[in-house]
């Protein structure tokens, strides 16, 4: 079973969003497509900086299954 985690969205690059997870072992910000977010929690692309959500950590700790903390 994965586990699910708090992230937070630093900023917009182009089409992607940094994010950094809250644990203790992140290695720094990393970067996902911006559509992920949009299609997964409705929040407007403008709005998304400083957004707080949760999401499943998948294989390679790969982030997946977004939700509004």
């Amino acid at each position: 079973m994965s586990e699910r985690v708090k992230v937070r969205v630093l900023l917009l690059v182009g089409d992607e969003a940094e994010i950094v997870a809250d644990v203790e072992d992140a290695a720094g910000p990393e970067r996902y497509p911006v559509v992920e977010f949009l299609a997964a929690v409705g929040v407007p692309r403008a709005e998304l900086p400083g957004t707080r959500l949760t999401a499943q950590v998948g294989a390679g700790d790969r982030l997946f299954d977004w939700r509004l903390a």
